[in-house]
């Protein structure tokens, strides 16, 4: 599905080494027409890290989509009942808010927009990047690749001699997943060889 004019929410949490590879997919979003909303959990909105500062990551975001990020559980409630988006990408989603969403936990701003899109029946998209995907959060990913409206950005092995439990999405695969999804379909495969 074309993409152009869609109101695409992209939902930062709090793995900040892929922050470099998300950042490119808004901007790809935008020069395809897409009216694009970022959204930051509480953490990435406020903490500074090796990989960059907080302000810094909220204004690249503004500077690229023309709107104000949206930081707070407040904001983020306003998309359900408001219906302003038509689907929403987690990326990246960390193992945290994987393990949350599993088990319906609504405490923070990312959490509470997935929420509103899956009250609106639309589609949520995550783009995970955790650790633990194939030790305590495999579970995780197992609920919820057999969810209703949930899907996946394909994802594989980041470094398994390094880290044998991490997985990490296939960034630069945010546009067909979110083009298939607005179809109701998972771009397939969805786990892929490490690259």
């Amino acid at each position: 599905m074309n993409i152009n004019g869609k109101n695409i929410g992209v939902a930062l949490t709090g793995s900040y080494c892929t922050f470099d590879k998300v950042f490119p997919q808004i901007e790809n979003l935008v020069k395809r027409n897409a009216n694009v909303y970022t959204i930051f959990s509480e953490q990435t909105s406020k903490t500074d890290t090796r990989f960059g500062k907080a302000a810094d990551f909220l204004k690249k975001a503004q500077d690229i989509t023309d709107k104000n990020p949206i930081y707070t559980i407040t904001e983020a409630e306003k998309l359900g009942p408001n219906n302003i988006l038509d689907i929403i990408v987690v990326a990246p989603c960390s193992g945290n808010t994987l393990a949350k969403m599993a088990n319906a936990i609504t405490d923070t701003p990312v959490l509470m927009a997935t929420k509103g899109l899956l009250r609106n029946n639309k589609p949520v998209i995550l783009a995970i990047s955790t650790n633990d995907a194939l030790s305590n959060n495999l579970k995780n990913i197992g609920l919820l690749i057999n969810s209703r409206n949930i899907y996946f950005v394909p994802f594989g092995q980041d470094n398994y001699k390094g880290k044998p439990y991490s997985m990490v999405a296939h960034f630069d695969l945010m546009l067909p997943t979110i083009e298939h999804a607005l179809d109701g379909k998972q771009l397939q495969p969805i786990v892929l060889a490490p690259k």
